[in-house]
């Protein structure tokens, strides 16, 4: 390698990390404006439906259900195993 590509390839490297700062700097202190994060607390269950479809007549359907109380969905975590029995 010469000496003006390792100029040049240290330039671009320099620029790309003063970049990758900027654009982190620039997100940690952006506001939410005021948009709440996920869904309330509450009862019951949120839906959430994925779909897949292999465009040759296959595919795949899945519904998963998230509770929206957050001791429940903690303990969703918890191997079976190891949760004690009430």
């Amino acid at each position: 390698m010469t000496s003006l590509a390792a100029w040049i390839s240290a330039g671009i490297l320099t620029m790309l990390v003063a970049r990758a700062v900027w654009v982190l700097r620039s997100e940690a202190t952006q506001e939410d404006d005021g948009r709440p994060r996920g869904i309330p607390p509450g009862d019951g269950y949120t839906e959430i439906t994925s779909d897949y479809s292999s465009g040759l007549g296959g595919g795949n359907q899945l519904t998963t259900r998230v509770p929206q109380d957050p001791q429940e969905y903690a303990r969703s975590f918890v191997p079976k195993r190891d949760r004690q029995r009430s």
